[in-house]
């Protein structure tokens, strides 16, 4: 056995070395890493969770890159339909980061009751949209489904149904605006077969899931016209370079944009996100490490007589460091059980009991949500150690000035 390591084991089991002035001071190092370990772990799963979540709200709703006419305004309504047999529809090989392409359109409406009446956005969709990013919003009723011939069904928010007085079943009828002077208003009749919430509000408020055949039909456009496409891709940080491929590779008169580029503010705010945790992150590993130099250098004071004795011994100074350093290790494990079981267990709690509520005007959603993922919490306990570790290496070197003559009279 490793004899550095042999010893550190039986002070570590021996638990009568430790002073009344000792003990409390290693508990408090022990703690300082666990919570330290505890908020770092919180910053990272509800801070990547909050990035996560309302990325992928806003991708329900606009896909992560869309193409449209370059004649048409950047608003909700596409007043330009574009042709849909394009070389990259249904599959965009020459983007192999591209992962799934959809048809939409969308057109300005009204919805009017006895009462109140609220101007929409009524979005098409067809049997190739991607519902694995709204399924989650569904609260009532289900997704639409969608045939050959044109449906009337619709699906709409929580809030405009609770703000219209709107359930399940019943029928909604929307006024479309004239796309010219000399055209009448047009209205339908859509069936609600399902409500959804989001929790962003500033989609909730404005749109209405529907037939993209109800689109055209309205628009006087022909089956293979279109409002645009919507694409998805296979990794959302390389999403801008992905956006400039895009655009290289289809036609002169369509325009590529990434949902970064149509919401910068929001993306801007959440990237503040990064510099958050990056803080708590540097300001928990100092504190511990501050505390684990304190614990260090109180151990070595009360093994003084010991560390006199290994010298007497013929024990190399870097020996004896070792035998502190593995003591050190021992009490950062122990920090890093307890903060992982904490922090770990924390975001469990919220993520199935979702306790913490969020105002969803200010972020964007109605509880905090919490992303786990196996890599940052290695990243945060490797970090953690190797840190400690590092910060520790220069206390240790105290013991290179201790006499052995005198640590052995120490008392």
């Amino acid at each position: 056995m490793n004899f550095e390591y042999f010893i550190s084991k039986k002070l570590i089991k021996t638990k009568g070395y430790k002073s009344k002035v000792s003990s409390p001071i290693i508990k408090i190092a022990v703690t300082a890493i666990s919570i330290g370990i505890i908020m770092m772990i919180l910053a990272f799963g509800t801070g990547l969770g909050l990035q996560q979540k309302i990325r992928d709200k806003i991708t329900a709703f606009n896909g992560h890159i869309t193409i449209r006419s370059f004649t048409s305004n950047q608003s909700n309504q596409n007043l330009q339909p574009i042709d849909a047999r394009q070389d990259f529809y249904p599959k965009f090989e020459s983007v192999p980061e591209i992962t799934h392409v959809q048809k939409t359109a969308s057109k300005y409406g009204v919805i009017r009751t006895e009462n109140d009446f609220e101007g929409i956005v009524v979005k098409g969709v067809s049997t190739d949209y991607d519902w694995s990013f709204f399924d989650e919003f569904i609260v009532e009723g289900r997704k639409l489904n969608l045939t050959e011939n044109i449906s009337k069904e619709i699906m709409i928010s929580e809030y405009l149904a609770d703000r219209l007085g709107f359930e399940l079943g019943d029928k909604v009828i929307v006024y479309f605006l004239k796309d010219k002077d000399n055209d009448r208003p047009r209205l339908v009749a859509f069936d609600i077969v399902g409500i959804y919430n989001s929790g962003f509000l500033e989609f909730d408020k404005q749109f209405l899931m529907t037939d993209i055949k109800q689109i055209q039909r309205l628009n006087k456009w022909e089956d293979y016209q279109i409002g645009q496409f919507e694409l998805m891709v296979s990794d959302f940080d390389d999403i801008q370079q992905t956006g400039i491929q895009v655009y290289e590779n289809i036609g002169s008169f369509l325009n590529a944009t990434t949902i970064v580029s149509q919401y910068p503010t929001i993306f801007e705010w959440i990237a503040l996100f990064d510099v958050n945790i990056a803080l708590i992150v540097i300001i928990m590993v100092i504190i511990a490490g501050i505390n684990m130099i304190t614990a260090l250098l109180v151990l070595i004071l009360e093994q003084t007589q010991l560390v006199g004795i290994l010298k007497a011994l013929g024990c190399q100074n870097f020996s004896i460091r070792k035998i502190f350093l593995y003591n050190a290790t021992y009490l950062i494990l122990k920090g890093l059980f307890w903060g992982n079981l904490i922090g770990i267990g924390l975001l469990l709690l919220q993520k199935n009991g979702k306790i913490i509520s969020l105002n969803p005007e200010t972020y964007y959603v109605t509880h905090a949500p919490v992303y786990i993922d196996w890599t940052y919490l290695l990243g945060i306990n490797l970090g953690t150690i190797l840190v400690c570790l590092l910060m520790l290496l220069l206390p240790s070197y105290i013991i290179t000035k201790i006499s052995p003559v005198k640590a052995i009279k120490f008392d």
